[in-house]
């Protein structure tokens, strides 16, 4: 009774914030340019923005539902039209790569080769919970870098939730649990920074770059930059989660049996078409050079086709009922409904409006300060987004132009802001990469807030001395 009363006190709250931003007279506001303005379109799409968060945040109701009603505000608000937001979201080719991966990792979690490598890294780290989280912190770093930040963590998260069963840990109560399942997330984050095909934002800043600004970013200048600033926030990322959760008080047992998994000829197949997934998301851009015919292949149709092919008869050795139960249907329309949202609050203007709010003093700074100040700007911004595309599509146009306007190099405001566009640890809805690990229900949205702010500022400082240092010595920025 006393958590339903506090849920109604929740929901009391994020309506009454939800009321007080609609009514407040922010278009009225003289604190942007003429062709900036927030319009009242715009203001209710915020509002909406800010109920569903602390809804979210407070657990009013479930996550989907929240995610569901936020679309249908957003319609009895103006700020959009029902066929609109279903195509924002549901029309989101992401959305396929999304399900896709979440089936080919539940059928890849029953084959014998994650069985064999968590029983050998629980069986040399079974007395060092700490060691085990970093593990996955490094292990979804590197591959991130190659297979984009929500491939990674889509391949770590049957190895990860392997080993806390393992370790008998109970979901949404073990502390060990919620540590090594945010590492899942949090490493493929850090690493999506590292080369233009960690996440989709990258190559989005290398091309707005190009055409906007005449300036050409290699991968190597990418990888120059971004590398060494993935590194950096990996110890910090370790820290804080060994620090945020009990670690110390884990006691896990040693598994004695020598028991040895046997590899099937199924087995086999599912590995042969797991590393052609792999392969064919790290060589896309290749396929398409040598292939021109071919250009339909991408990470969404690669995940689609292979987890397809994985139940062809001789080849399936798992039934779709048991698969079926391993998806969470409630994160895809998470996911679904914030890629709508969004996308309003883009379309609505609002988000050009909170940029320019955020950044139209830029040039009254030191450059240190001003790569900082973009960092942790867009790092706060990106709380409000489910994409890390649309982060970038607002943020990157935007900074160009301002760049112009103030007088100051755009590579040194542009590039932070495509940087950061993918760093996301505080809220689980900001990006898809979090909301994988989070579907195995070992933590909630609040376990990560705390921990997610000490990250969001810890790798804002990371990723701008790794931007100036390096960008520097490698003449991609001069300041």
């Amino acid at each position: 009774m006393e958590l339903v009363r506090k849920k109604i006190l929740y929901l009391i709250v994020a309506i009454t914030v939800a009321c007080v931003i609609v009514n407040l007279p922010f278009e009225t506001l003289d604190i942007a340019s003429n062709d900036i303005q927030l319009t009242v379109t715009g203001k209710n799409a915020l509002a909406v923005l800010a109920f569903a968060i602390i809804a979210w945040v407070t657990e009013i109701m479930p996550f989907a539902v929240t995610a569901l009603l936020s679309l249908s505000l957003m319609v009895i608000a103006g700020c959009a039209n029902l066929t609109d937001l279903i195509k924002d979201g549901f029309g989101n080719q992401v959305i396929v790569f999304f399900i896709g991966v979440m089936i080919i990792g539940a059928i890849i979690n029953e084959t014998s080769f994650v069985a064999k490598a968590t029983n050998y890294i629980f069986r040399r780290y079974y007395n060092n919970p700490k060691i085990l989280i970093l593990i996955v912190l490094i292990a979804g770093m590197l591959l991130a870098g190659f297979v984009t930040e929500m491939a990674a963590a889509a391949m770590l998260l049957p190895f990860v939730t392997s080993i806390v069963k393992k370790a008998n840990v109970q979901p949404l109560k073990d502390d060990f649990g919620k540590a090594m399942m945010i590492a899942c997330g949090w490493g493929p984050v850090i690493g999506g920074i590292s080369t233009p095909a960690g996440s989709g934002a990258n190559p989005l800043t290398i091309g707005f770059l190009k055409d906007l600004a005449n300036i050409k970013l290699s991968f190597v200048d990418w990888m120059v930059v971004g590398f060494p600033a993935a590194l950096l926030m990996l110890p910090f990322a370790w820290l804080i989660l060994i620090k945020s959760f009990d670690i110390s008080s884990v006691t896990i047992a040693p598994d004695n049996e020598k028991t040895t998994t046997p590899t099937t000829k199924k087995d086999i197949v599912t590995g042969i078409l797991f590393i052609i997934t792999i392969s064919l998301w790290i060589f896309e851009p290749l396929v398409h050079r040598l292939f021109p015919s071919l250009q339909y292949i991408n990470m969404s149709f690669v995940a689609l086709t292979i987890s397809c092919l994985m139940f062809l008869p001789g080849v399936s050795f798992v039934s779709w009922h048991k698969i079926e139960k391993s998806i969470n249907w409630g994160a895809i329309i998470l996911i679904v409904s914030g890629l709508a949202i969004g996308s309003t609050i883009y379309k609505t203007g609002a988000a050009k409006w909170l940029a320019w709010v955020f950044f139209r003093h830029l040039d009254m700074l030191h450059p240190v300060v001003m790569v900082f100040v973009i960092i942790l700007g867009v790092s706060i911004i990106k709380v409000l987004f489910s994409s890390n595309t649309v982060t970038g599509i607002i943020m990157v146009p935007l900074l160009i132009a301002l760049s112009t306007t103030l007088g100051i190099s755009t590579s040194l405001v542009a590039i932070p802001a495509g940087l950061t566009s993918s760093l996301s640890f505080i809220l689980v809805t900001s990006t898809p990469t979090i909301v994988i690990p989070y579907t195995a229900g070992y933590f909630s949205i609040a376990d990560m807030i705390k921990p997610g702010i000490y990250m969001t500022i810890i790798s804002s400082v990371c990723v701008t001395i790794s931007f100036l240092v390096f960008g520097s010595l490698f003449n991609i920025i001069t300041w």
